[in-house]
């Protein structure tokens, strides 16, 4: 029954964003008041959104004490990152040549680094970093690095990551990555509903009930809940899981705490921003800040398990492999 109710849910906001899509006045300017409003009063943030960016999460040591580039520097930034990200000359039949099986036709990173030409996405601390990892963050890390390069040797489908599964991309909060950077936010009065392209699963997020489940409750993408603050839509993540290999947000714990915040500032950016806390993972919170882009369009389906043979190709190489043992 909760399957059907979300599925109604989210059929009856597209319906109702198609309705204000052609409701919409194409003339005229709109007071502060009525700016990006649904037509129940709540800030609209309804659309198809991008997060692509070139710009890298944490600061390059190229521009350690460099925050915000000039216009020149940013387009000799980008140019060199993009002529970097294409792998079209690297050695056939090589390990790394499978890795980079994707060449710039595939990729969908974009060109450009955020429009404030910032040199990392993290704005706190201010010098662009991640926050050091504690100690028992650090054997996580060491750990997971271990796995993922035991995976040739996988005895079963287990010992891979949940993106690998196909179960769900990352977890939250979502960074731009090489393709499938695409988002479809829909509202209805109380609810707040984020598709994402891939594994294209949907967010269902209440919005003024801040009562989160039991803590014996862990989901794959936690348990949110929103509230508005003025036009910022505030989104307080918890209830994580760490059941799989990289269903956790680097190397956290499944205590950590998510808060978003969503600003709508232009009719096609919408300014977003996290904070990510975990006393057991970083020895402090930290702050990253990347715009959603609106694009023209619809997202549609990621079928990650259609016709994908890769999981049962690497486990059977995996064995012949032992076979030569």
């Amino acid at each position: 029954m909760r399957t059907a109710a979300v599925a109604t849910l989210y059929v009856l906001a597209l319906v109702s964003l198609d309705a204000q899509d052609r409701a919409k006045p194409q003339t005229g300017t709109k007071t502060a008041a009525t700016q990006w409003r649904t037509p129940w009063g709540d800030p609209d943030l309804q659309g198809t959104w991008s997060n692509q960016t070139l710009t890298p999460l944490e600061r390059p040591k190229d521009f350690a004490d460099k925050p915000v580039l000039t216009e020149a520097e940013a387009a000799d930034y980008e140019k060199r990152l993009v002529q970097a990200g294409n792998v079209d000359n690297r050695q056939p039949g090589t390990v790394q040549d499978v890795n980079l099986a994707y060449n710039q036709v595939w990729w969908d990173r974009g060109n450009k680094i955020v429009a404030d030409r910032r040199t990392s996405l993290i704005v706190d601390p201010t010098d662009g970093k991640i926050p050091p990892l504690t100690p028992a963050a650090q054997k996580r890390r060491d750990e997971d690095r271990k796995a993922s390069d035991n995976e040739r040797s996988a005895a079963s489908w287990l010992d891979f990551d949940v993106y690998s599964r196909c179960i769900i991309r990352s977890a939250l909060p979502r960074l731009s990555t090489g393709y499938n950077n695409n988002y479809e936010i829909v509202q209805s009065p109380g609810y707040v509903a984020i598709l994402q392209e891939q594994m294209h699963e949907t967010r269902i997020i209440p919005v003024g009930n801040g009562t989160h489940l039991p803590s014996s409750v862990r989901q794959w993408l936690g348990d949110s809940r929103g509230h508005w603050e003025g036009n910022t839509l505030v989104v307080e993540t918890t209830n994580f899981t760490d059941e799989g290999r990289g269903s956790t947000f680097q190397y956290a714990t499944k205590n950590m705490k998510l808060v978003e915040r969503f600003t709508r500032i232009s009719d096609r950016t919408i300014d977003y921003q996290f904070t990510v806390s975990d006393p057991d993972t970083w020895t402090r919170p930290w702050t990253a800040k990347l715009p959603w882009n609106r694009i023209d369009g619809l997202i549609y389906e990621y079928a990650c398990h259609e016709g994908n043979l890769g999981l049962e190709h690497m486990l059977s190489a995996a064995r012949a492999a032992d076979g030569k043992k």
